[in-house]
């Protein structure tokens, strides 16, 4: 019986896979809740995968050599 090998984690080498996060202003809302910001990642678009190339060649990801590759 064959078993399939399972493949290589994508993982984007800028946020570690976590890529969308909340951050805290500081401030209240009227109801007593804390004001929080979404961001995502640039690099990956708060997918968590990186394309291939960038995750075999050990460079570091900025948010223009992935768009540049989309091109």
């Amino acid at each position: 019986m064959t078993h399939n090998a399972a493949r290589s984690a994508r993982i984007c080498p800028t946020c570690d896979g976590f890529p969308v996060v909340a951050i805290t202003t500081g401030t209240r809302n009227p109801d007593g809740t804390r004001t929080t910001l979404t961001v995502s990642c640039p690099a990956c678009h708060g997918t968590g995968t990186a394309p291939t190339w960038l995750v075999t060649t050990g460079r570091p990801a900025t948010a223009s050599s992935v768009q540049g590759a989309a091109r």
